[in-house]
């Protein structure tokens, strides 16, 4: 593992984190799928069945209804009040988000030995800059902080949106690192040249990211805070 983490590392200008699950816990005490749930009841009731596959509503993702949803009706007034409403329950949970165990000092220390840091995730940028500030990590990200914006398009990961954002931060694919938690980061990552390293916090995420392919998952980030400590005194 920690020769696989050097490959990935060594090289890396640029690195692209994840929001929930690399940095943080954001549903820790405002539970993602109670969320996921509210949302789909609110359409229910107004006679909009949400059009989800069981494993999808099995899996309790606010951010899968919201995808869903837009891909029925994009563009849609009903998609803009969702993501408002979703926006408004991440603030909410940003209040008792759980930081991931080292995440926080792995972004000051990648930050300190010259790595370039932004942040990619399909929360609101709002509910990021709010809790990167509270934590004092704003300042390793910004202006490099890429969320949800409002567009028929905007909760839909995938290579188009890394592209972009790539370009905006003006990174080289080859010399960046994405740290992601979900299929849809790896593949989006795999389209455009960019290098990729899952984390997960439980098994049945890690299953899904090395059954999607990954090479080298996680659940712990403290041995990638070693190799960036070790990597930077070579």
């Amino acid at each position: 593992m920690i020769e696989e983490l050097r490959d990935l590392i060594t090289g890396a200008r640029w690195v692209l984190f994840d929001f929930d699950g690399p940095l943080c816990r954001l549903f820790a005490g405002h539970r993602a799928h109670d969320v996921a749930d509210s949302l789909a009841d609110r359409l229910e009731r107004h006679g909009r069945p949400v059009p989800l596959t069981e494993e999808e509503r099995a899996f309790g993702d606010p951010y899968t209804v919201l995808r869903a949803v837009a891909r029925a009706r994009p563009g849609s007034e009903l998609v803009r009040t969702l993501e408002e409403e979703l926006t408004r329950e991440e603030l909410r949970a940003a209040a008792t988000a759980r930081p991931t165990p080292y995440a926080d000092p792995l972004v000051r220390t990648w930050s300190a030995v010259g790595g370039r840091l932004a942040l990619m995730t399909d929360s609101s940028p709002l509910v990021a800059e709010e809790y990167l500030t509270g934590r004092g990590l704003a300042g390793c990200f910004t202006p490099h902080i890429y969320g949800r914006t409002p567009g028929p398009d905007h909760p839909e990961p995938g290579p188009d949106r890394l592209g972009r954002a790539l370009t905006a931060w003006g990174a080289r694919p080859a010399e960046t690192l994405r740290i992601g938690g979900t299929p849809s980061d790896l593949f989006a990552a795999r389209e455009t040249g960019v290098r990729f390293l899952g984390h997960a916090r439980d098994e049945r995420r890690t299953r899904r990211l090395l059954g999607a392919g990954a090479a080298v998952v996680v659940d712990d980030l403290e041995p990638v805070l070693r190799v960036v400590r070790a990597t930077a005194r070579v």
